[in-house]
């Protein structure tokens, strides 16, 4: 299956979820190129972008595994080849 490059941003505002983004995270790290994470502290906000490359199925997968984190918002832009 073809491969395709892109980045997932993610928001974290419920801090009870952080320890599963980073379970998805690292369940889908054959597939991460780079990783930021910045916490926003008087937001109490986490604040994630990865760049990833991957079949579609795998991209797709991880940031719908990511958005249906209770308090968790995710944005992807996927760069078609």
């Amino acid at each position: 299956m073809k491969k395709s490059i892109g980045t997932i941003s993610i928001i974290v505002e419920n801090h009870d979820s952080i320890p599963k983004v980073n379970d998805y995270l690292s369940d889908f790290g054959e597939i991460i190129l780079g990783r930021i994470g910045i916490p926003h502290r008087p937001e109490q906000l986490g604040i994630i972008a990865i760049i990833v490359e991957g079949t579609s199925d795998q991209l797709g997968s991880l940031a719908g595994k990511l958005g249906m984190l209770d308090g968790v918002k995710t944005k992807s832009m996927i760069m078609k080849k």
